[in-house]
C-alpha cells in the first residue's frame, strides 16, 4: 500500500468506497516486533502503556471491556489485562493471532481465557453492535490507514465511554519527514511511509461522532528512530526527561496518545 505524503491537508479526504485494508499485518509481524526488541524497545513500550493507562483509569471502572483494534502486535493486550481489564483484540486476517498465540502459549497468565479473546474481521465494519465495548483503543493503525475517518468512525460506534489512539503529528520532527525518511528507513529496516496529522486533527474527526474532552499526551520529545540508535536505556531516558521538564515534549512531542469521550456518559 502506497500512503500519499503526510503533509496537512491530505489526510482528511475519505475514500468514496470502502474497501479492505490490513494496515495491522505488517505490525502485527515479528519483524516489527524487532524494533521493539531489547531494553530500549521495552522503554519505549513501558511510556507507551503508562500513557495509556493512565488515559483509561479516569474513565473507565476496573473489569470493564475493552476492544483493541490492530493488536497482533501483543504490545498492549497484556498490559490491559494486568490493569484489570478485559480484552478482545481483532485483527484484520488470521496471520494476526500468531503472537498473541505464541504469547499465551508461553506466558498463559499473560492472556488468560476468561479475560482475552482474538477475533479477525473488517476492522471498518465491526462485528459487534453499537457501544459493546467500554472504551477502544488501538496504537500504530490510524498513521497507516487510508480511510482513517471511517476508522475512527467505527471505533467510537462501538465505544460506550472513551476512544484512545495514537497517531503522528506534524507539530513535532515529523515536519522533517521527507527529509529523514530514508536515513530512517536505513536505520529500521522496515519503516512504512505513515501520515501526519494537524494537531486536533483525530479529535475533530470524533467529535462528529458525538465524542469530546479531548486529552492528549505527547509521548517522546526525541524521535523513537534516534533512541533505537542510541541504544542506551539511560540516555533515553535522560533525553525525554530533560524534554520533558524543559516543555519541549508537552509542545512537539510525538507520538500523540489521544483520549476523547461519548459525551453524556459516565464511567463505565
Amino acid at each position: 500500500m502506497t500512503l500519499p505524503e503526510p503533509a496537512p491537508g491530505h489526510a482528511g479526504e475519505q475514500a468514496s468506497e470502502h474497501a479492505p485494508e490490513h494496515a495491522d499485518i505488517e505490525t502485527s509481524s515479528d519483524a516489527y516486533a524487532g524494533r521493539f526488541a531489547g531494553p530500549v524497545g521495552d522503554f519505549l513500550l513501558e511510556r507507551q502503556n503508562r500513557v495509556i493507562l493512565d488515559l483509561l483509569a479516569p474513565v473507565l471502572q476496573p473489569g470493564a471491556r475493552v476492544l483493541e483494534l490492530g493488536g497482533g502486535h501483543a504490545q498492549v493486550a497484556p498490559a490491559l489485562i494486568r490493569a484489570g481489564y478485559s480484552v478482545t483484540v481483532v485483527g484484520s486476517a488470521d496471520v494476526c493471532r500468531a503472537r498473541l498465540d505464541r504469547l499465551r502459549q508461553s506466558d498463559p497468565a499473560s492472556l488468560p481465557p476468561e479475560r482475552f479473546e482474538y477475533r479477525t474481521a473488517d476492522l471498518f465494519d465491526l462485528p459487534f453492535p453499537d457501544r459493546s465495548f467500554a472504551a477502544v483503543v488501538s496504537v500504530r493503525l490510524l498513521a497507516h490507514v487510508e480511510d482513517w475517518q471511517r476508522l475512527l468512525a467505527e471505533m467510537c460506534r462501538v465505544a460506550r465511554r472513551a476512544v484512545v489512539n495514537d497517531y503522528s503529528d506534524t507539530r513535532s520532527f515529523n515536519r522533517f519527514y521527507d527529509l529523514f525518511f530514508e536515513w530512517k528507513r536505513s536505520r529500521e529496516g522496515n519503516t512504512r511511509p505513515f501520515r501526519c496529522f494537524r494537531p486536533g486533527e483525530p479529535a475533530a474527526a470524533c467529535a462528529r461522532h458525538g465524542f469530546g474532552r479531548p486529552r492528549e499526551v505527547r509521548q517522546l520529545f526525541v524521535p523513537m528512530v534516534v533512541h533505537r540508535v542510541l541504544k542506551s536505556v539511560p540516555a533515553s531516558r535522560a533525553l525525554e526527561a530533560g524534554s520533558r521538564i524543559a516543555g519541549l515534549t508537552r509542545w512537539l512531542g510525538s507520538p500523540v496518545v489521544l483520549r476523547v469521550e461519548r459525551q453524556g456518559e459516565t464511567a463505565s
